[in-house]
């Protein structure tokens, strides 16, 4: 393999391995479109970024020591997964909990933003859910991404383009809520924020039974 084959080769899996890492419309996701709606599309943007750096950390968790955290994983799967829900618990009680009332504007450009906290929060939220690295795993080794003849500055190159794959799908996925945030009156926003609250409780509820359940040896 060439030097420009292998470099395209990193290109194409890593953006590949992004998007599909992110795409998954699950708490992160569902997390993600409410910040949208809530602050307007440039917090929901940057809590993508948040998401995709912790999805990019998890990544070189994963080429880096592959064979520890499989084993770690194993070890602490039903610890690690209660953790998990209780942080998914915490966030749908403030959807519930929240007054929908704000959403429906437009926030100003004069407006304060915080883009770092923004971050940050699409960081920990993602980060609270660690078993992502199962799906990881999955698309590593779909994709052939750790290959024994690709050399380090392939990898720097492949990682770089996994964070732009994720980083893309959020900025196409806050692009198309913002879109229609519009359309939504204040019935419509409450009901919004009770179903995503509630999808995200049946995650938490779902993932806590599963756990209580592997715990006890049932």
């Amino acid at each position: 393999m060439s030097l420009i084959e292998s470099i395209f080769y990193m290109i194409w899996r890593g953006i590949a391995i992004g998007i599909l890492i992110s795409a998954p419309m699950g708490p992160v996701g569902i997390f993600c479109i409410q910040r949208t709606l809530d602050k307007g599309r440039r917090a929901g943007f940057f809590t993508g970024v948040g998401a995709s750096l912790s999805d990019l950390f998890y990544c070189l968790l994963t080429g880096f020591g592959l064979s520890f955290i499989e084993s770690f994983l194993e070890r602490n799967h039903d610890i690690i997964q209660l953790a998990g829900s209780a942080v998914l618990i915490a966030f749908a009680i403030y959807l519930y909990r929240k007054n929908p009332a704000g959403s429906l504007r437009t926030p100003s450009s004069s407006e304060k933003l915080s883009p770092r906290k923004d971050i940050l929060g699409g960081f920990l939220f993602t980060f609270s859910n660690p078993l992502i690295l199962f799906l990881i795993i999955g698309l590593f080794a779909r994709f052939n991404f750790l290959m024994p003849e690709i050399r380090f500055y392939h990898y720097i190159i492949g990682f770089l383009f996994i964070l732009v794959g994720a980083i893309a799908w959020w900025w196409f996925v806050t692009f198309a809520v913002d879109k229609v945030r519009s359309h939504f009156n204040l019935r419509s926003m409450w009901l919004i924020n009770r179903i995503i609250g509630t999808i995200i409780l049946i995650f938490a509820i779902v993932g806590i039974v599963t756990s209580i359940l592997s715990l006890t040896g049932q």
